[in-house]
């Protein structure tokens, strides 16, 4: 009796047992799985392969990649995975780049963890400070109603007036600083058309759509990011030619529009709204509107402060005096102003989606450690070093490709600073004007639509949680594609027509 019931409850534990085992395989999510130990393996096998040969430049010098040198190129893979499939938060595998530099002997630890608080980095919370503060004071509101009304109830005509909007203010702000004042705009649209926090498609494409033509408006003039400024010094220290603000907004001002028009019919094609109309929405903007009453002091004051540290940056572009004057520190002047003047309390300093910052202090120090130890070199040699006997204009598509690469996963003032200098050194031996090849490098390499880590647009988007990294990656293909379409044709027929040089006399 008593050896049947130890048989018994022998069973009975087993059966517990195998029940238990089959609920953790079931939790066991085997794609997330997969795709760590793929970023981990990708890693292992490039850091314990032999050595690489080296890379050679048209004149004959050896690029030697280093222990270190090849140990980043995997760590860029893991990134680029892990970043790519979400399989940790993306703040996390930013902070797994600081940690393997410093584990393996990459760079040291004090280097590599520096990067994190970059001036760059800095300048990106300053950025979704200013974003914060509009939403604190109203302001967003009051200009979301206000867009509604003048664009309509129609879903498509709100994607318009929004992307419309975005590429306009980067004409005279940093996309960043674009990107985060018109989020929380965008967030009350959508707060208008569902009122849950689910992802729509709608949701998708406005917040996608606002990072994409954050970039296509960016490439206009000089004040729409940091990467145009760069090229420009590195093509006049090795042409000896000056590029002046208003020659590259001539050029850049119908490929930046072309592509905003274009990216808003590819968002309309990919994510077609639920709803082709609000009903009554005009009308109940303008209720809304009125509700808010008139402009409060507060509204005044950022409106103020936003608008002096708009002009400041705006004015380095054109008075050397005021060129000294860091960017980033410019930008954090408001945010102390913003917290001297009450207008922020210590609860707003803690709500600043610190995800998102630390996503790109792992895009800077992936960068300057692809940099520092010439992996980015060797890497940019050994591709154009391909294209030394292709037809011009292969050849400039071919550095335009290789930087639309690099942007995505570094910062494009990298990805410039890596390729041009190298592009421009082989051109004359192709007879090709430098000017195109600059003009080529800037345009795609404002515009990196694949990854998160490609620019403060991208990210900034992401924390409206209405896509993953992987749809961003899945629809910025097909895009990437269409601007180099568009680029090929501006190179081939359109700048020509314009009266860029693009063969050598």
């Amino acid at each position: 009796m008593r050896s049947k019931f130890k048989d018994r409850r022998r069973k009975i534990q087993n059966n517990m047992e195998d029940t238990y085992l089959a609920r953790g395989a079931q939790h066991i999510n085997w794609k997330r799985l997969f795709f760590i130990l793929l970023g981990i393996s990708l890693f292992a096998i490039v850091y314990f392969s032999p050595t690489w040969p080296d890379a050679i430049d048209p004149k004959g010098k050896h690029f030697a990649l280093s222990r270190e040198g090849k140990a980043a190129l995997g760590l860029f893979l893991w990134a680029a995975t892990w970043w790519v499939f979400e399989v940790v938060p993306i703040g996390i595998t930013s902070i797994t780049i600081g940690v393997i530099q410093a584990l393996f002997l990459i760079r040291s630890a004090k280097i590599a963890f520096t990067d994190f608080m970059d001036p760059s980095v800095w300048f990106i919370i300053g950025s979704i400070v200013i974003g914060k503060v509009f939403t604190k004071t109203g302001l967003t509101k009051r200009l979301a109603y206000r867009m509604l009304i003048l664009v309509g109830e129609k879903t498509s005509m709100i994607y318009l007036g929004s992307f419309i909007l975005t590429a306009t203010l980067t004409l005279i702000m940093a996309h960043t600083a674009v990107a985060a004042t018109v989020f929380p705009l965008l967030m009350a649209i959508y707060g208008l058309y569902e009122q849950s926090t689910k992802p729509t498609k709608f949701g998708k494409g406005l917040f996608i759509g606002m990072a994409f033509v954050a970039g296509a408006g960016s490439i206009i003039t000089l004040l729409g990011a940091a990467r145009g400024a760069v090229a420009i010094g590195f093509f006049r220290d090795i042409t000896g030619r000056e590029i002046s603000f208003f020659e590259l907004t001539y050029y850049m001002f119908p490929l930046g529009w072309i592509m905003t028009f274009l990216l808003w019919g590819y968002i309309m094609l990919m994510f077609k709204p639920e709803r082709k109309s609000i009903p009554g929405l005009r009308e109940r903007a303008r209720m809304l509107n009125k509700g808010l009453g008139g402009i409060t002091t507060n509204e005044i004051i950022t409106i103020v402060v936003v608008l002096a540290t708009v002009a400041i940056l705006g004015l380095r572009s054109f008075i050397p005096a005021f060129d000294i004057l860091n960017k980033s520190a410019v930008i954090l002047v408001s945010t102390i102003l913003f917290f001297v003047l009450r207008i922020l309390t210590i609860d707003d300093l803690e709500e600043i989606p610190w995800n998102i910052v630390l996503l790109f202090g792992g895009a800077m120090s992936i960068g300057f450690c692809l940099w520092q130890t010439g992996a980015a070199s060797w890497l940019a040699i050994e591709w154009l070093v391909l294209l030394q006997n292709a037809s011009w204009f292969v050849f400039v598509m071919g550095i335009a490709f290789f930087v639309l690469i690099m942007t995505n996963f570094i910062m494009n003032v990298a990805a410039i600073a890596i390729s041009l200098p190298v592009a421009l050194v082989i051109a004359p031996y192709l007879g090709v004007a430098p000017e195109v090849v600059l003009f080529a490098s800037l345009a795609v390499a404002g515009m990196p639509f694949l990854l998160l880590v490609g620019a403060a647009p991208n990210a900034i988007a992401y924390e409206s949680k209405q896509f993953s990294a992987g749809e961003f990656f899945k629809v910025g293909i097909p895009a990437s594609v269409l601007l180099m379409i568009i680029l090929g044709i501006f190179v081939k027929f359109f700048w020509p027509a314009m009266g860029m040089p693009v063969l050598v006399q």
